[in-house]
C-alpha cells in the first residue's frame, strides 16, 4: 500500500467554482485510476490548518500505481489548470 496526502492554499483569484471543479475532478479519479483503492477530498476542517483549506487522501495498491497516477492523463489535465491557483503540500508514505 502507498498513501498520498495533499493540502492546498488557494491563491488570490481562485473562486468557489475552482474549488468545486477540483473536488469533482479529483473524485472522478475513483474507478478511473488503476490501483487507486481509496479517495477522500474536501474542505480541511483542522483548527491548525495553517491556511491549507482544501485537501485529500489517496490510498494506492503500491508505489508503482501511485507513479502511474502521477503521469495519468486525468491527473495531468487537472494539474494544468489547478497548479497556478494553489500552493500545495504533499505527504507520501509507504505502508507495510
Amino acid at each position: 500500500m502507498y498513501i498520498h496526502v495533499f493540502m492546498f492554499r488557494w491563491k488570490s483569484g481562485s473562486t468557489d467554482d475552482h474549488r468545486l471543479n477540483a473536488t469533482r475532478e479529483i473524485n472522478a479519479f475513483a474507478g478511473a485510476i488503476p490501483g487507486l483503492l481509496e479517495l477522500t477530498v474536501g474542505e480541511n476542517l483542522a483548527a491548525n490548518a495553517g491556511g491549507y483549506t482544501f485537501g485529500g487522501y489517496m490510498k494506492f495498491s503500491d508505489v508503482e500505481a501511485y507513479r502511474a497516477y502521477c503521469d495519468d492523463s486525468l491527473h495531468q489535465r487537472l494539474l494544468e489548470w489547478l497548479v497556478p491557483l494553489i500552493d500545495a503540500v504533499e505527504l507520501d508514505l509507504p505502508m507495510a
